[in-house]
């Protein structure tokens, strides 16, 4: 193909401005270009097998790798290898009218973002030109490296490899009636738990099928051959229909080689022209029988086997990223570059297609560009418990609650990894049953119930974070200690929701039998170390950790974080009778101001107990007793919503979508923190104590988790961990003398 000047192409369409090179027409344009293949008015090809309908999507996929490569060259940074290898896949997605496309890859990102500038999308973001997409890529407010909720048209976030199938699988339960395909590379297949979270799905909700892997098999990872790229095809399609797939559609490039290339993985793009129509046909007829497959009621997948990097610059897993040498300059991307290059005319003519596909721009038609609608709650019905009456169980006084909402909203989904009953919150297997093809009364099972309870963290983090990005209410509940396995893919959501241009429902979390309670259990069950994450979370500005001390506060905690937008709330209480230390009133004021006093007797010197926790709080009140009979003053502050208690400027909280500010000031933060000295208090990780350390002017201490160890009791293990009673006793009259 000769590289022309844009110069001497006549008629250059406007949003062309910044391509580089042109080429002459692909043969017969004039016969399978002449029309689009999308008529006006209509929002897909007519047929996979028309001529023009092949040919034209033959030029959206050397469209997707040149805007791919001229992208990432212009910052000699991104990943054009993995999307290429499969541009014929996506290209055929598009071209079928299919746009709710989700990536399990991050590194597909400079492809997606291609895909969005040629449907128009990228306009609602100030890009019109592909000199404009060249010039935000990479950039602050522009098209960032990895997939984010930021882009127009660009359904999940995508970065943390196998994560994609839970914001497909999501959308596909809330949108029955649309395709979700999703992208996953070969490379990162044996990621937790791409595989078997699709298959509890399955199991869950069997007629639910309508998302759609898509394997780019290419035979390299990101730096080496993938683990599975000696499989053989047979193998592979083994592989998918012992995991319960009904139907595997695999294309391979290597049946249609006519160059001889070596090896089981080849670029098609290398092929005669005749050939590399074969394989695009082979490619939009299998991508048309998959997705028929899927929106069927069969669980599909499709593969397609071809060279990681097929028509950019490198090919194998030397085609994954760019480097500092592999700039628009360089002699071996100016090639790929003008190998790829498209008439004027073709480049308009993909355009056309692109925008009329799916209905419009996907900037204008996905459905995360619309805002799930949500029933009604009304206001929970709130039972409130006597202070200093019988004790009473937090998690199953908010149990409670999550029964009403489940039974208000159809859509709202309760994820455990089987253990309800062991926390405490039978109540909500009862009130919405577990999702299970077994009915049966005794285990509180049924076919259409509201509890998913796959024996997998990530799986129930998973389809949790999911839905709620995708605009449904849900709770995600685990022990503390478990709850790191589920964690990376609820923190990207978060993330996203920080930086999303529409409201959705917080992720919100129950976690349950703290580190003090799993002391028979032995250390493997005392993880407290995940409050230090969450510690660390809350700076970003849109995650909340609450630690409600009593049954009455989990209530006023739930409610108020089911009224919320955008944020991540975590909610951490005990699965013992516990004493009722506050009224609703106090917590609501606690979640304003991140605190609040239950405890107060004056005296010569005063100290201030700042305690996280509901457990924590009883060898707190046994020091305080003391202190008083030695004429020692105390104050037990009991740590609600540890976040309110930073400064305005400790955390990203106004750049964030659905921006929550309300930290508590200076004077009040003196009118509950000042004393003669302050010790801090948690049960967990002492990260979680930074935001009182930062600002109090006090003598101060710690006292916080050190390790786990097999104990008896509760007691014995705060023992451990120099939590009683007798040692916050010592050092509080340590401070003050």
């Amino acid at each position: 193909m000769t590289a022309i000047s844009p110069k001497a192409s006549s008629a250059l369409p406007n949003f062309s401005e910044g391509i580089q090179y042109f080429g002459e027409a692909l043969p017969d344009f004039e016969t399978y270009g002449a029309t689009p293949a999308i008529e006006s008015g209509r929002v897909a090809i007519a047929s996979p097998t028309e001529p023009n309908a092949v040919y034209q999507t033959l030029l959206a996929a050397d469209a997707l790798r040149y805007l791919t490569l001229q992208v990432t060259a212009s910052k000699a940074s991104g990943h054009p290898g993995g999307f290429a290898s499969q541009a014929e896949a996506y290209a055929s997605l598009v071209m079928l009218g299919y746009k709710n496309i989700i990536t399990e890859v991050g590194h597909h990102a400079p492809g997606f973002y291609s895909a969005m500038f040629l449907d128009r999308s990228l306009e609602d973001m100030g890009i019109f030109t592909v000199q404009q997409l060249r010039d935000r890529f990479r950039e602050k407010h522009g098209l960032l490296g990895h997939l984010s909720g930021y882009i127009p048209g660009i359904l999940a976030p995508a970065g943390p490899l196998g994560q994609g199938q839970h914001f497909a699988m999501a959308a596909a339960l809330l949108h029955k009636d649309k395709l979700f395909p999703f992208t996953v590379g070969d490379g990162g297949l044996g990621e937790p738990y791409i595989v078997s979270a699709i298959a509890h799905f399955h199991t869950a909700y069997p007629a639910v099928t309508n998302f759609l892997p898509v394997l780019v098999w290419n035979g390299y990872s990101q730096e080496h051959h993938s683990m599975v790229s000696l499989k053989t095809n047979e193998q592979m399609q083994a592989y998918w229909q012992g995991n319960g797939f009904d139907q595997v559609v695999l294309v391979d490039a290597k049946d249609f080689d006519d160059q001889n290339q070596p090896g089981d993985y080849v670029d098609s793009t290398a092929f005669s022209f005749e050939k590399r129509l074969a394989f695009t046909q082979a490619v939009l007829s299998g991508v048309d029988k998959a997705a028929r497959s899927a929106l069927g009621g069969k669980l599909t997948v499709f593969i397609i086997k071809q060279l990681k990097g097929a028509g950019v610059h490198a090919r194998g897993a030397k085609s994954h990223n760019l480097y500092p040498k592999d700039t628009l300059d360089a002699p071996h991307i100016i090639s790929a570059l003008q190998t790829r290059a498209l008439s004027a005319e073709a480049w308009q003519l993909v355009r056309t297609n692109a925008e009329r596909a799916g209905g419009g721009p996907a900037a204008k038609t996905v459905v995360t560009e619309f805002e799930f609608p949500l029933p009604e709650l009304g206001e929970l019905p709130l039972e409130e418990y006597a202070v200093g009456g019988e004790p009473k169980v937090s998690t199953t006084a908010m149990g409670r609650l999550v029964g009403i909402v489940g039974n208000k909203d159809q859509n709202f989904l309760v994820t455990n990894a089987d253990g309800n009953e062991a926390s405490g919150i039978a109540n909500i297997n009862q009130a919405l049953k577990i999702i299970h093809p077994t009915t049966d009364d005794l285990y509180n099972q049924a076919p259409n119930g509201q509890v998913y309870e796959p024996l997998s963290e990530d799986a129930c983090a998973g389809l949790a974070a999911g839905l709620a990005l995708m605009g449904a209410r849900t709770l995600w509940c685990s022990y503390e200690s478990f709850a790191i396995n589920g964690l990376p893919i609820w923190q990207t959501v978060t993330q996203a929701m920080a930086e999303l241009r529409r409201q959705t429902p917080s992720t919100i979390t129950l976690f349950t039998a703290g580190a003090l309670e799993q002391g028979r259990n032995g250390w493997t069950h005392q993880r407290p170390e995940i409050e230090a994450y969450f510690a660390s979370l809350m700076r970003n500005g849109n995650v909340f950790p609450l630690f409600p001390p009593d049954a009455n506060s989990i209530q006023a905690c739930y409610d108020w974080a089911l009224k919320t937008k955008n944020k991540g709330i975590v909610i951490t209480a005990s699965k013992s009778p516990l004493p009722i230390r506050t009224t609703l009133q106090q917590t609501r004021q606690g979640l304003r101001d991140g605190a609040v006093l239950l405890h107060e007797v004056a005296g010569d010197k005063q100290v201030v107990f700042a305690v996280i926790g509901d457990m924590t709080l009883m060898p707190v009140f046994e020091a305080a007793a003391f202190l008083e009979t030695e004429g020692i003053g105390a104050k037990i502050i009991s740590v609600i919503n540890p976040r309110q208690l930073y400064r305005s400027h400790d955390t990203a909280w106004d750049t964030c979508s659905e921006a929550e500010g309300g930290f508590l000031d200076d004077a009040k933060f003196a009118e509950l923190f000042d004393g003669d000295a302050l010790i801090a208090v948690t049960g967990g990780a002492a990260g979680m104590l930074e935001p009182i350390l930062l600002r109090s002017t006090a003598k101060r201490d710690t006292f916080a988790w050190k390790r786990g160890e097999t104990t008896a009791s509760a007691g014995e293990l705060m023992a451990f961990n120099g939590l009683t009673a007798e040692a916050l006793t010592k050092r509080a009259i340590a401070l003050v003398h």
